[in-house]
C-alpha cells in the first residue's frame, strides 16, 4: 500500500514540475511581448471624428483603438504610436533584440492602411518626421477583426520589395496611414503586439 502511494505521490510531482516549467516559460515568454494598445498612448492627425483624448479614453476603457473619418474628409489620416511610451510623439527609439522576428496586428478597417514603420534618427535619441519608413498593407477587413502575423522583413522602404529593409534596433513607431480616406471609413485595432 505505501509503494503504491510512494509511486502515486512521485508522479503527481512530476507533473506538477512539468506543468510548472510550462507555464513558467509561457509567462517569460508572454512577457517579452508587449501590446501596445494596453501600454501606450496613441496619436491623431487628420480628419477624423475623434481627437486625441477619446481615443486613448476608449482605449483604456474598453481596449479599442478606434477612429472615424469625418464627413467630407480633406487629407490623410495618420494613427501611431511609439514602441516605448513616451510623454509626446516623439520619444527615444527602441532596440529590438535580434530575437524579435515579427508584429501581430489584429483589427478592422473598412479600407486598406498602409502600417509604416518609423525609424528613428541616427543617434538613437528621437523619431525622424520623413527620413526612412519602411511599410506594408493592411489590406481592408470591414466585416470581421482580422489578425495578421508581419515578420520585420516585410516592411520595405516605400512597400518596394528591393526597398531598403526595416532596422528593428532603431524602431521608433507605428504609422497606421489612410492616405485617400471617404466619409465614414473607420479603422479599429484590438491589439499590436511587439515581439521584445
Amino acid at each position: 500500500m505505501t509503494k503504491k502511494i510512494l509511486i502515486k505521490t512521485k508522479f503527481l510531482l512530476l507533473i506538477l514540475t512539468i506543468a510548472f516549467f510550462v507555464f513558467g516559460f509561457s509567462a517569460i515568454k508572454n512577457n517579452s511581448a508587449k501590446d501596445l494598445v494596453k501600454t501606450s498612448t496613441w496619436y491623431i492627425a487628420g480628419p477624423t471624428v475623434e481627437n486625441q483624448k477619446i481615443i486613448n479614453r476608449v482605449r483604456l476603457e474598453q481596449g479599442i483603438v478606434r477612429i472615424t473619418a469625418k464627413d467630407n474628409p480633406v487629407g490623410e489620416i495618420e494613427l501611431n504610436v511609439l514602441i516605448t511610451e513616451s510623454d509626446s510623439n516623439d520619444g527615444a527609439a527602441t532596440n529590438l533584440s535580434d530575437d524579435s522576428k515579427f508584429v501581430t496586428i489584429t483589427y478592422k478597417s473598412s479600407h486598406l492602411i498602409k502600417l509604416q514603420a518609423r525609424e528613428g534618427n541616427p543617434e538613437g535619441t528621437g523619431c525622424v518626421h520623413g527620413g526612412s519608413h519602411p511599410r506594408v498593407d493592411l489590406a481592408a477587413s470591414p466585416i470581421k477583426f482580422t489578425t495578421i502575423k508581419i515578420p520585420w522583413s516585410d516592411f520595405k522602404q516605400d512597400g518596394l520589395s528591393d526597398g531598403k529593409v526595416l532596422n528593428i534596433h532603431n524602431l521608433c513607431k507605428f504609422n497606421f496611414v489612410n492616405y485617400t480616406p471617404v466619409s465614414g471609413a473607420f479603422l479599429e485595432i484590438k491589439s499590436v503586439i511587439v515581439e521584445r
